[in-house]
């Protein structure tokens, strides 16, 4: 194989990639030696004719080639579909074979990792220790060998963390516990192809690598299983791969791994000098460019490829976003874009949440250049500064001035609220008052407050406001507006007038945005038949607006969260998807159709759905937002005193929302809400992961939630439907309880009087 840096992502200047920590390019010299198998070549290597021992043969040599490249013999290697596979058959496979016992890693793992070990640990399978690293990501040797015990049976430390490229001293740990038949695994994802990988130097029983980190296809990798290691496979079946991975054998990638295998052995010696001086000059421009620049890692050993930076005063997720359409770099872990969560590396280093949420990590490889590094900087200082504040330019509009205001900020809608763990422990702090005039506070996570009035009148309250869910600023301005209005609707009131609260970014946005803004809160109070009197601004890094919402009721028509009985039926007044189709927005995967329909539901008043409630007689009412569906009607039933059935089935969904959550446009606010709900529902084994995530999704301007009679219960659906609002019966309460939810897979057949 010739020499060949000629790929796409090296070639164009339009978009600098300086992320191949998170994937490499295939190197078209390994897409040379895949090709013949992609188009002929098909025979199966356990047939017995000629298709299959040729078939066999290209197994074996590509097998060759990875055992080559990682110092061991070709029947050590077990290929796998990649790093993460890998990990799970060495950690369960020792488990297995050893009937449990006590496991070691370290806090700075990947997922691949350490989500093993701790689902191990639930499972009641091993004991678990994870020990810390020092502030420049190393572990301990000796601290491993302290956590030793009689029933220790496997220490798990990656050779090279993917986040700060700090090195780890894997065959120290190897020496302190060889003596006492302690086996250790590993995850070397991110060493092979960026330093020499030997695993008899080493010393290691197991080691895992994946493709797409070495520029061979993604869905390939291996594990290297020393002779005499004993594992159970994971995955069972016909006995391929020497008994640990049954499958028909993906001869096409597993040859591209093996020639991308080779490449390393032949080109890594003089690659890495080339790799150290990019990312030294990466390092040395963007300390040049900003004042106070923090580095992450250990400077002596470390990956030469990878520079993780901090940039105190700046946050990582908007930088990024900014930079997404010309430079490519990660925020964290790569597998972890989307939350807002500090990095589990950088916390475990010690390092401050404010410091961790402005870290980036950079990393160059084959097909990077020097002129790519130089303006791939640039580009990164200058928004960097101008997020800073050092600079008046406008950044966010295109080239005609359309402004994006996603662009500008981490969270999405209600999806940037706190997490419900959280506040939850906020709420419980708050004083209780005692007074006789409250009708309504916190306690129950009611919409709004309400205040009995000396005349009887009562008058409900609500504040609501949240990060841009759309770019457009117009538009923006009334889906907040219509969020804020759906709490006073919720509570059974009419809206007398609006408050406005706003932060904006000054330096970054011209003021006419957030007149834009407000003109689409105001086409929100004119349809609602409000006035806006005014509000309260102050300056931020990314814009947020909402409204304090005024309105008036009566003790009889004052809906609560509280009051839901045994035998009421659940009625929902908006398909649910906001939150997973905003993600899929803000990253340029929605279709133009299935978003402007989002947007409509989000944009739509909840006050005709109200209007329609008021005649079925309510028990109790919420509305559905940052929590999602399962969130808010768990807070309903726990006000209540009562538990529900869930239909899945039942639930309205945007079209199109279950495609976008299959192919990962999933919030973090929503992962976290299903997170959250494990403790109070009970999923029945029909009701599939997506649909889960879809139930707990992050909504922003949701429809409203409420348990009513049976017996009202058929005349609402027809006033609903007469007043064109797509609403639905999905579940039942069951009875009195705490709050629990037994979510069940299809739709209900209960008859309806």
């Amino acid at each position: 194989m010739g020499d060949n840096r000629s790929v796409e992502v090296g070639m164009r200047h339009d978009f600098i990639y300086l992320d191949y920590n998170a994937t490499t390019p295939v190197d078209p010299r390994v897409a040379e030696v895949m090709r013949p198998f992609l188009l002929g070549g098909f025979g199966n290597p356990s047939s017995l004719h000629k298709l299959g021992r040729e078939a066999r043969a290209v197994v074996e040599k590509a097998r060759g080639q990875v055992a080559s490249c990682l110092g061991c013999a070709a029947e050590e290697i077990v290929f796998t579909s990649g790093g993460s596979e890998s990990n799970n058959m060495a950690i369960r496979g020792v488990v297995d074979a050893r009937g449990g016992g006590h496991v070691i890693t370290s806090a700075v793992e990947h997922p691949a990792v350490l989500e093993v070990v701790r689902a191990l640990e639930r499972e009641g399978r091993i004991r678990l220790t994870v020990v810390g690293v020092d502030r420049l990501g190393r572990v301990d040797p000796e601290e491993i060998e302290h956590a030793l015990r009689p029933d220790t049976i496997l220490v798990s430390v990656m050779l090279a963390n993917n986040e700060v490229g700090t090195i780890e001293p894997v065959g120290e740990i190897v020496r302190r516990c060889r003596p006492r038949n302690v086996l250790v695994h590993t995850d070397a994802a991110q060493a092979v192809g960026k330093i020499p990988v030997n695993v008899r130097q080493l010393g290691v029983d197991l080691l895992s690598l994946a493709g797409h980190k070495l520029y061979a296809p993604k869905g390939v990798g291996a594990l290297y299983v020393r002779r005499g290691v004993r594992l159970e496979p994971i995955i069972r079946g016909a006995g391929h791969e020497m008994g640990l991975r049954a499958g028909t054998e993906n001869i096409l990638e597993e040859t591209g791994l093996g020639a991308a295998c080779e490449l390393i052995e032949k080109e890594l010696e003089g690659e890495i000098p080339r790799l150290e001086g990019l990312r030294d000059r990466l390092e040395q421009l963007l300390v040049e460019g900003f004042e106070g620049l923090v580095i992450h890692g250990d400077p002596e050993h470390r990956l030469p490829n990878t520079l993780n930076v901090a940039f105190p005063g700046v946050d990582a997720g908007l930088l990024l976003t900014r930079l997404g359409e010309e430079v490519g770099a990660s925020a964290g872990a790569a597998c972890h874009a989307d939350s807002v969560e500090p990095s589990h590396v950088l916390a475990a280093m010690g390092v401050g949440t404010a410091e961790a949420m402005s870290t980036v990590r950079f990393s160059v490889g084959r097909f990077t250049s020097e002129e790519e590094v130089e303006i791939g900087v640039r580009r990164v200082l200058a928004v960097a500064t101008e997020l800073a504040g050092e600079l008046e330019q406008i950044p966010t509009g295109t080239e005609d001035g359309e402004v994006r205001l996603t662009r500008l900020t981490h969270g999405l809608g209600c999806a940037c609220k706190l997490q419900p763990q959280v506040l939850e422990e906020v709420l419980k702090a708050l004083p209780k008052p005692d007074r006789p005039e409250v009708l309504v506070g916190a306690e129950n996570a009611d919409d709004a407050c309400a205040w009995r009035l000396e005349d009887g009148t009562v008058l409900v309250q609500t504040l609501d406001f949240f990060t841009p869910v759309v770019d457009e600023p117009r538009l923006f301005g009334a889906i907040a507006a219509a969020n804020a209005l759906s709490d006073i609707y919720a509570m059974g009131a009419k809206p007398l007038f609006a408050l406005n609260i706003a932060a904006f970014p000054v330096a970054t946005l011209r003021p006419s945005v957030l007149v834009e803004i407000l003109a689409g809160a105001g086409e929100v109070a004119g349809e609602a038949g409000i006035p806006m009197l005014g509000g309260h601004t102050v300056e931020d890094t990314e814009p947020k607006f909402g409204w304090v919402v005024t309105g008036i009721a009566t003790e009889e028509s004052l809906w609560k969260n509280s009051g839901a009985r045994p035998g009421n039926l659940l009625v929902l007044t908006k398909p649910v998807g906001t939150g997973i189709w905003s993600t899929a927005a803000k990253h340029g995967r929605a279709d133009a159709e299935g978003w402007r329909r989002a947007c409509a539901v989000m944009r739509q008043l909840n006050r005709r759905a109200a209007e329609s409630l008021r005649e079925a007689a309510p028990t109790a009412v919420t509305d559905v937002t940052g929590f999602g569906l399962i969130g808010h009607l768990h807070e309903m039933l726990a006000a209540s005193g009562v538990d529900a059935q869930l239909w899945a089935g039942s639930v309205p969904v945007l079209p199109g929302t279950s495609r976008l959550a299959a192919s990962g446009e999933v919030p973090g606010g929503t992962r976290s809400n299903l997170a959250f709900s494990a403790a109070w529902t009970a999923w029945d084994d029909g009701v599939p992961e997506l649909d889960r995530i879809i139930l707990a999704d992050a909504q922003t301007s949701g429809g409203l939630l409420a348990a009513v009679p049976r017996a009202t219960s058929s005349r609402l659906l027809a006033g609903m439907e007469t007043r064109e609002i797509e609403s639905a019966i999905i579940g039942v309460i069951t009875g009195w309880g705490t709050g629990r939810i037994q979510v069940t897979a299809g739709r209900s057949d209960l008859g309806l009087d």
